[in-house]
C-alpha cells in the first residue's frame, strides 16, 4: 500500500559495505564483522532510519534487526535479511537459526548507545570478544561516494544561494540576532532545509547554526566550535538573542547548516553593517588573512596531504599576520582544530587538527572554517565546504567569501 520516498540503491549499500569490510580487515584483522547501533550509521549501511542493530559480517549478506517499526524498514531498505527482535538475545538466535551463527570475535559501535544499554549489550554477548569499531565505522564513511557528494552538492548550493544571494536582501541593521535568525532559517525551509542537524559527539546539538551581532561572536561559548554565541537561552545556546540588536558599525557573523535529505553543509559569513569604506581596517585584516588560509588550505585538499599538514600551514600563517591570540576563538573559546569532516554528522572523520596524519582521500567532504576573535569588535572570517580532489579542494558552498555589507 505504501512507498517508499526514496531507496538508497542496493548498488550503493554494497559499495559501502565492501569499504567498511576492507578497513575492518586492516584495522582489526582478528575481527569477523561489525555491528553498527546508531540510526545514522544504521541508515547509512541499510537506507532504513531505524531503531535496532546492523550486522555486517566479514563474509556473507548482512542482516536488519528492528524493534519498532519493521514494516518502515521492508519498504524503504532493498536488503533482504530485515527480521524484529525484543532482546538483543534474539540476535544470537536468528543469526543461528539463518546458518550464520555470530563469531567469537567481533567489532561493535560503542559511541552508538547509552552507557546503560552498552552494559545490557556486553552481558548477553558475554561469551564473545568485542571489540570497538567506532574508528572502522568513521573512516568508512569519510569518503563519500557520488551518490552522497550529489546530495552535499546540492545542499551546497542551496546553502550559497539562501546565505549569499537571499539573506542581504531580508536583514538590516537594527534587527534583533533572533529576528535575522527567523529570516535566515525561513530562506532555507524555502529552499528545502530538512530542519535536523545531527552531531556525533556525545551531547552535542545544535538548532540550525549561530547568528552573532557584534561581541556576542566572543561570548563565552559551551559548543565545540570557535564561534561565541548568546542563543536563545542558557538552556538553548543557539540560533539568536532577542536582546542583541545589529548596531550599524557592527560586524555579523553567520554560521549555519543547511540540511537536505540527511546531509549536511557548513558555511559560515560575515556582513557589516555599513559601507565598504567604513568597514574598521582590523576586520579588514582579519577576513582577509582567513581568505588567504582558507585558499591555501583548500589547494592542499589533495590525497596523500595530511589534516596535520593543513592546520600546522594555517597557525603558521596567523602567527606571521599577527592574529593567533584570536584565530580560531578568543580565550576559552579558542579550539584546537581548523576545520572537519562532514556527512550525515556535522563533526565526522577526519578533524583538521595538529597530530591528525593520515592521508586525505579523494572524495573526503570537509568544512574548513579559518575564524578570528577580535576584542570589542567580534568574530570574522570563513567557513565552507569541499570535496577532496586530486586538483585540491572544490566547494560545494560557492566561490565568494567577501564582507557583505548592509545598509
Amino acid at each position: 500500500m505504501f512507498e517508499a520516498m526514496e531507496i538508497i540503491p542496493l548498488e550503493e549499500l554494497r559499495s559501502r559495505w565492501e569499504r567498511l569490510r576492507n578497513i575492518l580487515m586492516k584495522m582489526q584483522p582478528e575481527s569477523r564483522g561489525i555491528m553498527l547501533l546508531s540510526r545514522v550509521h544504521i541508515y547509512w549501511a541499510s537506507g532504513h532510519f531505524g531503531s535496532g542493530v546492523f550486522w555486517l559480517p566479514l563474509e556473507g549478506e548482512p542482516f536488519l534487526f528492528i524493534r519498532k517499526g519493521i514494516e518502515r524498514a521492508r519498504i524503504e531498505s532493498p536488503i533482504k535479511n530485515i527480521l524484529p527482535y525484543r532482546s538483543y538475545s534474539d540476535i544470537k538466535a536468528h543469526l543461528l537459526d539463518g546458518g550464520a551463527p555470530l563469531p567469537e570475535v567481533f567489532s561493535v559501535e560503542m559511541g552508538g548507545i547509552s552507557w546503560s544499554l552498552g552494559l545490557l549489550f556486553n552481558r548477553k554477548f558475554s561469551s564473545h570478544t568485542l571489540l570497538s569499531g567506532d574508528e572502522v565505522i568513521s573512516r568508512a564513511r569519510s569518503v563519500k561516494s557520488p551518490w552522497e557528494i550529489e546530495k552535499l552538492s546540492l545542499a551546497g548550493k542551496r546553502h550559497f544561494e539562501g546565505i549569499y544571494k537571499r539573506t542581504p536582501h531580508g536583514i538590516r541593521p537594527l534587527m534583533s540576532e533572533r529576528e535575522m535568525a527567523i529570516v535566515i532559517f525561513n530562506i532555507f525551509f524555502d529552499l528545502g532545509h530538512c530542519g535536523v542537524i545531527r552531531m556525533q559527539g556525545m551531547g552535542e546539538e545544535l538548532f540550525m547554526g549561530h547568528v552573532c551581532a557584534g561581541d556576542s561572536g566572543n561570548y563565552p561559548t559551551c559548543f565545540n566550535g570557535p564561534v561565541g554565541a548568546r542563543g536563545i537561552h542558557p538552556a538553548i545556546p543557539h540560533f539568536g538573542y532577542a536582546g542583541k540588536i545589529w548596531k550599524p558599525g557592527e560586524v555579523l557573523m553567520v554560521d549555519t547548516v543547511f540540511s537536505l535529505e540527511g546531509y549536511l553543509t557548513d558555511k559560515s559569513q560575515v556582513f557589516f553593517a555599513g559601507k565598504e569604506s567604513q568597514l574598521p581596517e582590523e576586520v579588514r585584516r582579519a577576513q582577509e588573512t582567513c581568505l588567504e588560509i582558507q585558499s591555501q588550505c583548500a589547494s592542499m585538499l589533495r590525497p596523500g596531504n595530511t589534516p596535520s599538514d593543513l592546520y600546522l600551514f594555517a597557525i603558521e600563517k596567523a602567527k606571521k599576520e599577527g592574529i593567533e591570540d584570536g584565530f580560531m576563538g578568543i580565550g576559552g573559546n579558542k579550539v584546537p582544530f581548523i576545520g572537519h569532516g562532514i556527512g550525515l554528522y556535522l563533526d565526522e572523520w577526519p578533524p583538521i587538527a595538529r597530530g591528525f596524519n593520515e592521508p586525505l582521500e579523494e572524495n573526503m567532504v570537509i568544512a574548513l572554517e579559518p575564524k578570528v576573535g577580535i576584542e570589542g569588535i567580534g568574530m570574522v572570517g570563513v567557513e565552507n565546504t569541499f570535496v577532496v580532489t586530486p586538483e585540491g579542494g572544490r566547494s560545494l558552498t560557492g566561490d565568494r567569501f567577501d564582507i557583505i555589507c548592509v545598509e
